[in-house]
C-alpha cells in the first residue's frame, strides 16, 4: 500500500529542529509530492546560512520518510527563502530587512544580553489599553530612576511610536543591528518605526516569529534594568514564540473590570501558566471616570472584577488605573501621561514604585 499524504507529514513532524518546534510546525515543508512509493518534498529555510546549519536536519528527515512502509525512495531538497544578503555599494548604508524565519535556537529560553529583567505586558482581548499602560509604565519608571526599554511586540497593530511621538526609522550602519530610538527617557523599538504609515503587515506565523527574533536580539538594546514588552491582544504566535525563546522575568495582565473582558483575560492567565512564565500580577485599567465638567465619578465598566479575580487566583492585584479623557489625549499626541505631572500621572507612578520596591523591575 502506497504511503499516504497524512503519514509524511506525521513523521515530519517527529523531525526536532534546533531551538525548539519541527519542520511542519515551523512550516518548513514545501512542494510534496508521493508518486507510488516514491516521496519528494523541499524544505524551505530562511537564509543559506540556515539552510547550511539545517543539513543534519535534512537527514533526519530522510530517514524518518526512508522508514514509513510503502516508501521506496525518498528525495529531500533544502532551499533558502532568499538569497543571502548583498554587500551594500560603497558609499550606501546597508538595509536591514524585517520579517524573516527564526533562525534555530538551542538550550531553550535565553536571556538577552545587557537586559536584567524582562516583562510581558498582555492582555486576553485588543481594546483594553495594554499599550497605554506599557508606554506610561516604562516612562514612569524611567522618572523613577530605572534604565528602560519598551519593545513594540504587537506586530499586526503597533501603536507605540505614536504614543511615545517618534517617527523617525532606525538606523542600521551594518544592516544587521537596529540602532533603537530613544523618547521620555526610555529606549524603544517597533516594526511601525520600519513601515510606511498605512502599511499592513501581511506575514504568516514563520515571518512573524521572525520578527519577534529580529527585535529582541538585534537591536542594540544597551545596559537596561528592565525591558516592558507590549504584547499583542490574544494568545497566539508572539506569545508562544516569546515564552519558549527569552528567559522572561514574568508577566503583567491588563483587563478592565467587565466579565466579557475577564473571560479572555482568564485565557491569557491560563497560556502564561502553562508555559511556566511567572505571572507578576494583574492591572484593572479603565476602573472608573472622573468627569471633567462635575467631577463625578461614574464606573463605566463596573468596577473590582479584576481585583476579585486576582485574589480568587491568589495573584498580586497590582492597581487601578482611570478612564481619562487625558490619558488618552497625551497618548494620541506622543507624550505619555505619565511623562507629565498631571494628577492621572499618579497611578502610573504608584504602579512603578509598587513594582520597583517588588523586585520586579
Amino acid at each position: 500500500m502506497a504511503v499516504s499524504k497524512d503519514e509524511v507529514m506525521a513523521a515530519l513532524s517527529g523531525v526536532v529542529l534546533p531551538g525548539g518546534g519541527d519542520l511542519v510546525s515551523r512550516d518548513l515543508i514545501r512542494a510534496l509530492m508521493i508518486e507510488g512509493g516514491k516521496v519528494r518534498f523541499v524544505i524551505e529555510s530562511a537564509t543559506p546560512e540556515e539552510a547550511r546549519l539545517l543539513a543534519p536536519v535534512q537527514q533526519q528527515a530522510e530517514a524518518a520518510i526512508r522508514a514509513l512502509p510503502g516508501v521506496s525512495s525518498v528525495q529531500v531538497v533544502m532551499t533558502a527563502h532568499g538569497p543571502a544578503p548583498k554587500a551594500a555599494p560603497a558609499g550606501q548604508a546597508p538595509s536591514l530587512k524585517i520579517g524573516q524565519h527564526p533562525t534555530p535556537q538551542q538550550g531553550g529560553p535565553q536571556k538577552l544580553v545587557g537586559v536584567d529583567r524582562i516583562i510581558a505586558v498582555g492582555s486576553g482581548k485588543g481594546g483594553v489599553g495594554k499599550s497605554t499602560v506599557s508606554s506610561n509604565l516604562a516612562v514612569a519608571l524611567a522618572r523613577q530612576g530605572r534604565r528602560v526599554g519598551l519593545l513594540d511586540a504587537d506586530i499586526y497593530g503597533p501603536s507605540q511610536p505614536r504614543m511615545m511621538g517618534v517617527s523617525k526609522r532606525p538606523a542600521s550602519p551594518d544592516g544587521k543591528i537596529i540602532e533603537p530610538l530613544v523618547a521620555h527617557g526610555v529606549t524603544m523599538m517597533s516594526l511601525g518605526l520600519m513601515l510606511k504609515d498605512n502599511e499592513a503587515v501581511i506575514w504568516r506565523g514563520p515571518m512573524i516569529m521572525g520578527a519577534l527574533q529580529q527585535l529582541l536580539t538585534q537591536v542594540a538594546w544597551g545596559k537596561l534594568d528592565v525591558l516592558i514588552i507590549d504584547l499583542p491582544p490574544g494568545t497566539g504566535d508572539i506569545q508562544l514564540t516569546l515564552c519558549q525563546r527569552t528567559q522572561l522575568t514574568g508577566a503583567i495582565i491588563v483587563s478592565t473590570p467587565q466579565d466579557v473582558a475577564l473571560l479572555d483575560a482568564r485565557k491569557a492567565l491560563d497560556m502564561f501558566q502553562k508555559m511556566k512564565t511567572p505571572v507578576l500580577g494583574l492591572i484593572e485599567n479603565m476602573s472608573t471616570f472622573c468627569c471633567p465638567h462635575c467631577g463625578k465619578e461614574t464606573q463605566i465598566f463596573g468596577h473590582g472584577g479584576v481585583r476579585a479575580e486576582a485574589e480568587a487566583m491568589d495573584l498580586p492585584f497590582l492597581g487601578e488605573l482611570p478612564l481619562a479623557l487625558s490619558v488618552r489625549q497625551a497618548g494620541d499626541a506622543g507624550t505619555p501621561i505619565a511623562a507629565t505631572d498631571a494628577p492621572e500621572a499618579e497611578a502610573y507612578a504608584r504602579l512603578a514604585h509598587r513594582l520597583i520596591a517588588g523586585g520586579m523591575a
